[in-house]
């Protein structure tokens, strides 16, 4: 899958204007349009959690799987590849799950 991010239009956003990042301080740059593209191999669960914090407000439904990502990067004179195929014993922790909080925690 490849797609345009909202990162992406915030650089674009804040490099037009002049403004840069204050923290880190990263001076404004004309923005270097790149493709990013992800391959994710799903794998089944490994474990599950139901979580629930009413003093912080917050409640998830959470699973552990073995799933691994490969990515590229491309754009003008650089190209990166990420191990590929992915080494699932590099993998420290895939975590999916479904969270409230705030207004939305009952």
């Amino acid at each position: 899958m490849t797609m345009r991010t909202l990162l992406d239009r915030l650089v674009q956003t804040m490099q037009r204007q002049g403004l840069g990042f204050p923290n880190p301080p990263i001076p404004p740059i004309f923005p270097v349009h790149a493709t990013v593209s992800f391959d994710i191999v799903w794998d089944g669960a490994l474990a599950t959690a139901n979580i629930r914090n009413a003093a912080q407000g917050f409640e998830g439904s959470f699973l552990s799987t073995g799933a691994t990502i490969t990515w590229t990067a491309d754009q003008a004179g650089f190209h990166f590849d990420s191990d590929n195929p992915a080494d699932p014993a590099a993998n420290l922790i895939t975590v999916l799950g479904r969270e409230q909080n705030g207004v939305f925690f009952t």
